[in-house]
């Protein structure tokens, strides 16, 4: 067996590296089009996107990109995105995935990054290279005619008003509404033009065929837009003839509490429609306290979501915000050695001051439990009593809450 190399592929290996993304993902290895090529080609980074070769066969796919990341308080911080990941069933166990990330997160602590992100497809894989669980997603299906929902709602009140809109106008008010919701809640990704395109349609590629969706903004009696939902419809009958058709929301953001219910109760009011299920949400997101009976909305799924690695301690707890002020001395275990030390904390709801220190530790802690924490979606006492975070001082887990915590929890409402 000769050796595998690991590397960084050219531009004409990108075709073959596509169908070995397509075998790790189970997905039909029909012939890679040249479209295919030409759009991915346009849409990546070569010096990021690695493969391992068995002779002239790749084998493994990984890839990464610029992204930034919203901490606690709305500090916007340079994150290494992963996705891509694959390792073909033929070449499973050889330490592939180990070389890659190694590489990957090398280079991204090199570069600057701050932390690195992923959407785990298997929870057991990432913990082992540092990543934490950070965000949460939920999804709620609505039983529309239980809500309790004004049936003779027409609209909102006070001169604000929804407008159903076409992708031009989505393209258009679309990112500034975007980066003002990202700069006011944590864990929130950016969205790049090439985003946006691909979700107005104008930019249609093979792999994502496009089928127009209803948009429809809400705007403040000051004529601002606060709100965008976009959503699809399944047409279906019941035997009795009668109408009960279901909306899927695929995307809805606001700036605004306002501008959020009025457009759940916008998509709750189509008529014809019977059902509603929200797509993504934040766990604790404000959508059952909308409607007269929050038993109408059912938990239909709530799991992990978005993983962060931090990369650099001290710009990580640096760029956020606390809720509670205290001192805290943490020591943080990292196996790949590229973040792990002792740093004391000291913070305040105006910010923090981070730095290495020889105090000694009062809590002890992985570098995938500092992700889990960072964002304040997790509890120090919860993991302390679980047994995956250690007090050094009685008590110490009960002041990384008061600092960590948020009073709402991080959402990250998209994918990569």
């Amino acid at each position: 067996m000769h050796d595998l190399e690991i590397r960084a592929i050219a531009d004409g290996e990108l075709r073959e590296w596509i169908r070995a993304v397509n075998a790790g993902f189970l997905r039909p290895l029909a012939k890679v089009s040249d479209e295919v090529v030409a759009n991915r080609t346009a849409a990546f980074d070569f010096g990021r996107t690695q493969a391992a070769f068995d002779g002239d066969r790749v084998v493994a796919t990984f890839r990464s990109f610029a992204q930034r990341l919203t901490a606690v308080g709305g500090a916007s911080v340079p994150a290494d995105a992963i996705a891509n990941v694959t390792v073909s069933p033929t070449h499973r166990r050889r330490g592939l995935l180990s070389r890659m990330m190694s590489a990957d997160l090398t280079a991204a602590k090199e570069r600057g990054d701050v932390v690195a992100t992923l959407i785990a497809a298997e929870y057991p894989i990432y913990g082992r290279y540092g990543f934490g669980p950070a965000t949460s997603a939920a999804e709620w299906t609505i039983d529309v005619p239980r809500a309790g929902l004004d049936p003779r709602w027409a609209g909102p009140d006070g001169g604000a008003r929804v407008d159903l809109v076409d992708g031009d106008t989505v393209r258009k008010e679309g990112p500034p509404l975007h980066e003002r919701l990202r700069a006011r809640r944590h864990g929130v990704i950016d969205r790049d033009e090439r985003w946006w395109l691909e979700n107005t349609g104008q930019l249609v590629t093979p792999e994502n065929p496009w089928t127009e969706p209803f948009h429809a903004l809400y705007r403040s009696p000051s004529g601002e837009t606060e709100g965008l939902v976009t959503y699809v419809t399944e047409d279906s009958w019941s035997d009795g003839g009668q109408p009960r058709n279901t909306a899927t929301v695929q995307r809805l953001i606001a700036t605004t509490p306002a501008a959020e219910r009025a457009l759940w109760h916008y998509v709750c009011s189509i008529d014809w429609v019977s059902v509603v299920k929200s797509g993504s949400r934040a766990p604790d997101d404000l959508l059952p306290l909308f409607l007269p009976d929050s038993r109408a909305a059912h938990l239909s799924r709530q799991s992990d979501w978005l993983w962060v690695r931090i990369l650099d301690v001290v710009r990580a707890l640096q760029a956020r915000t606390y809720e509670a002020s205290a001192s805290l001395v943490l020591e943080i275990g990292d196996r790949a050695g590229l973040a792990g030390g002792r740093f004391r904390v000291d913070a305040s709801p105006g910010g923090a001051l981070c730095a290495p220190t020889a105090d000694p530790a009062e809590l002890s802690l992985d570098v995938g439990e500092l992700g889990t924490l960072w964002l304040g979606d997790e509890s120090a006492v919860r993991l302390a009593e679980a047994g995956r975070v250690t007090e050094e001082r009685e008590g110490a887990a009960a002041v990384a809450d008061a600092l960590f915590r948020t009073s709402r929890r991080p959402w990250c409402p998209d994918g990569f």
